[in-house]
């Protein structure tokens, strides 16, 4: 990447083996902690989307024949490249989303694991054969799909880029690959690494706004598209692509997911989960956050009061201090949305404990700041229990029946995530089993194992990631009868 006389970063496209600026001018990324620019990436076109596509659908034949051990050896020397420079993709996503340094540390290396992962998992891609009559052999083959789209939100950048990658690549697809426009500079830096690593086609990375996007969306040859973003925009990209071809896609969408807390659970144990579910290491922009928080009668007075004490504590600032907790919000209008959700909150009668304003201070006179916040006395019918805010804000709700208590969990359009803390595990099963949601913590909160599958319920998605099913998602299944 070059550095402007502002020194801000210039980042480049790819596209067939070449970094490109495009024709369209340039798109500014904002630091959201200083509000200053930290880096400009091509305007991208239509032209550049039908460009990439040719030149993915052109190298993709080659990397298909390639054999699993050549394919994954190329995805190993990306991830080795990828940790030579790892300071410096650090360094961009801090400055480009507003996360933490200590957060964005994960990302860095989960998503380097990540494409090692499915380095090695190729070979468990495989066919089957069915038994019929002694005079036919019937089997089944899997093949890529050839051209794959990636379209990835602005929250976790370069781990949705990378993972986003890393299966279809290795099942033999080539990736046409399009960042958030509101952080896009990681991708761009990862384009560089790439462009000296694969071979050229093979992956492309195309910049710009939602034209760019839709145009991805609608071309006939991407037969398989992911993505990950808002249900509107699922919603919108499902009905595009069936306008112009019949599609494979997969949809990570929202969520307004529950952690249900029944009156034998540890309340220390459980304040400290309900934090950490929250995602206020990411400014709770994170689909999984567990941001509604169900707590029985028994314990709801002093589970709420350990988790306002916990939320207090929380150390707001400078994203790259080490020391920093919770970081900027990425966007001024996505600030604005947070601050709106609050005072519906306040005006349908939830009752704010903490948080709700931004912070005071000198460090905070510019960028996109706002507090962790805290609900009590939340209602299920008031829109902060219902919608995605997408931000710092955990509503509390109490109940004394369990099944009213699923009722209300269900009772959104979202079912990505959930938990439920309880020592009784036929009480954890039960209710686990009842709630409609596609990844759920037993007596934990937050975390993701790799290669165990990931996706939503209802209109939080569909498809999974994360795993086998992933990779096999990346293929076609062909049948084969062979006469003897």
């Amino acid at each position: 990447m070059s550095t402007t006389q502002d020194n801000s970063l210039m980042g480049r496209m790819l596209i067939g083996g070449r970094l490109v600026e495009g024709n369209d001018g340039w798109l500014e990324s904002i630091n959201p902690a200083t509000e200053g620019c930290s880096g400009r990436v091509p305007r991208g076109s239509e032209r550049d989307v039908h460009d990439a596509v040719d030149a993915a659908a052109a190298a993709q034949p080659a990397w298909a024949a390639l054999s699993v051990a050549e394919r994954s050896g190329y995805l190993r020397k990306l991830a080795d490249a990828m940790t030579a420079r790892a300071g410096e993709l650090l360094e961009i996503e801090v400055a480009d989303t507003g996360n933490s340094i200590t957060g964005m540390e994960g990302d860095i290396s989960g998503c380097i694991d990540r494409l090692r992962y499915f380095a090695g998992l190729g070979h468990e891609l495989q066919g089957n054969t069915i038994p019929e009559k002694s005079d036919k052999l019937n089997i089944t083959v899997r093949e890529p799909y050839g051209v794959v789209g990636r379209i990835v939100a602005f929250n976790h950048p370069l781990a949705m880029a990378a993972h986003g990658m890393a299966s279809p690549l290795m099942a033999g697809n080539a990736v046409v690959l399009k960042p958030s426009e509101q952080c896009p500079l990681s991708a761009t830096l990862l384009g560089e690494i790439a462009n000296e690593v694969l071979p050229p086609g093979v992956l492309n990375i195309v910049t710009g706004d939602g034209m760019v996007g839709n145009a991805l969306v609608r071309h006939p040859r991407v037969k398989r598209l992911s993505f990950v973003g808002s249900v509107r925009t699922g919603l919108a990209i499902q009905r595009s692509a069936a306008e112009t071809a019949v599609k494979s896609i997969s949809l990570e969408l929202g969520g307004k997911n529950p952690f249900i807390v029944f009156p034998d659970a540890p309340v220390e144990k459980v304040a400290q989960a309900a934090v950490d579910g929250m995602n206020f290491i990411w400014q709770g922009q994170s689909c999984s956050s567990t941001s509604r928080l169900f707590v029985h009668d028994a314990i709801y007075d002093e589970v709420v009061r350990h988790v306002v004490a916990r939320t207090e504590a929380i150390r707001i600032g400078d994203p790259f201090d080490r020391a920093t907790r919770m970081g900027a919000i990425n966007s001024r209008a996505h600030l604005a949305r947070i601050e709106d959700y609050v005072e519906i909150g306040k005006a349908e009668g939830a009752r704010l404990l903490t948080g709700g304003t931004r912070p005071t201070g000198s460090p905070f006179d510019r960028g996109f700041w706002y507090r962790p916040t805290v609900f009590a006395n939340v209602e299920q019918d008031m829109r902060i229990a219902r919608e995605e805010i997408f931000g710092p804000i955990l509503s509390i709700l109490r109940w004394s029946d369990i099944d009213h208590a699923v009722a209300m969990a269900n009772s959104v359009e979202y079912g990505l995530t959930a938990a439920v803390w309880t020592s009784d595990i036929r009480n954890a099963l039960n209710t686990a089993r009842r709630i409609e949601a596609g990844y759920i913590w037993i007596n934990g909160v937050n975390t993701q194992v790799r290669a165990v599958p990931f996706g939503g319920y209802k209109n939080s998605g569909t498809g999974r990631e994360r795993g086998l099913e992933e990779l096999y998602s990346y293929t076609e299944e062909k049948s084969l009868q062979i006469f003897l």
